[in-house]
């Protein structure tokens, strides 16, 4: 690991193997970088995504505690159908 680098392994078409192997020491860096960030935009968009909704989770939690539903009338509704 250089400068806070590693190298990963993906699987990609043929094609696209042969046009990396056969691009520039410039042009594979550039290749190399917009995969980054797109990987790197992947995971914060995943993450902002849980973010939400967990805090969409217990926005709902508080507003049911707030109007009285208990864990003992949310299993009664949820049996109502049995």
């Amino acid at each position: 690991m250089i400068n806070n680098q590693a190298e990963i392994y993906i699987k990609v078409p043929l094609d696209v193997a042969e046009n990396y192997w056969n691009a520039t020491e410039e042009e594979r860096h550039k290749i190399e970088a917009k995969i980054a960030f797109y990987l790197q935009s992947s995971t914060i968009s995943r993450q902002e995504s849980l973010d939400k909704l967990y805090k969409t989770m217990d926005t709902i939690g508080q507003k049911t505690k707030e109007r009285g539903l208990t864990p003992e009338i949310l299993e009664s509704l949820l049996n109502e159908d049995e």
